[in-house]
């Protein structure tokens, strides 16, 4: 938590140069910026630079040796909630994400999580339905609220996602969720 407002934790997908999920991640960015039931944190893989899993130990152990786990797993630590903006890559989702998820396990536990999926016809459906059963797993709390936007390329004009009113309510939607599931998320990570 942030002051008394919970972190929700924004993560753009995929490590492409040229991809359209910063666009749709600055968008996600802005519209959950401007909701005051959250503070924002947002980490773009890209960036994030996690070298494949090199951790030499089970991540259950939280026995890290290397500097940038311990400083995953305290940026994900801190989080409250998570928004995963991910696109669909042969009927899955990116492999970044999965490096990412597999670096940590308690860390992700009990705590919502929306999905923000994009790509052509199916808007990512299919990543959304791979990636599920590692978030079950990982006992993170999957909303049902998910956002799916089709053909995001027709979206895109000079680096910016151009929501419609459906994205933009699907959105709001997902947010409404996570923020309902909050109260739940916390009383499972106390014992509660």
């Amino acid at each position: 938590m942030t002051g008394d407002r919970p972190t929700l934790l924004v993560v753009i997908a995929t490590t492409r140069p040229i991809a359209a999920g910063r666009a749709v991640g600055a968008w996600v960015a802005d519209r959950a910026g401007a909701d005051d039931r959250f503070a924002l944190d947002v980490v773009d893989l890209r960036d994030l630079a996690l070298p494949f899993l090199d951790e030499p130990h089970h991540p259950k152990l939280r026995a890290y040796e290397h500097d940038h786990t311990h400083a995953w797993s305290s940026r994900v630590a801190s989080a409250d909630a998570f928004v995963f903006v991910t696109p669909e890559y042969n009927h899955s989702f990116t492999a970044p994400l999965k490096n990412a998820l597999d670096y940590l396990n308690a860390e992700w536990a009990h705590k919502p999580v929306g999905l923000v999926s994009y790509g052509g016809l199916s808007g990512g459906s299919r990543a959304v339905t791979a990636l599920e059963p590692v978030l079950s797993n990982l006992a993170l709390l999957t909303v049902q609220a998910n956002v799916e936007i089709a053909w995001v390329a027709e979206h895109i004009a000079d680096d910016v996602f151009h929501a419609t009113d459906r994205h933009d309510r699907a959105l709001e939607a997902q947010l409404d969720a996570i923020a309902r599931y909050l109260p739940v998320s916390a009383g499972l990570r106390s014992g509660g």
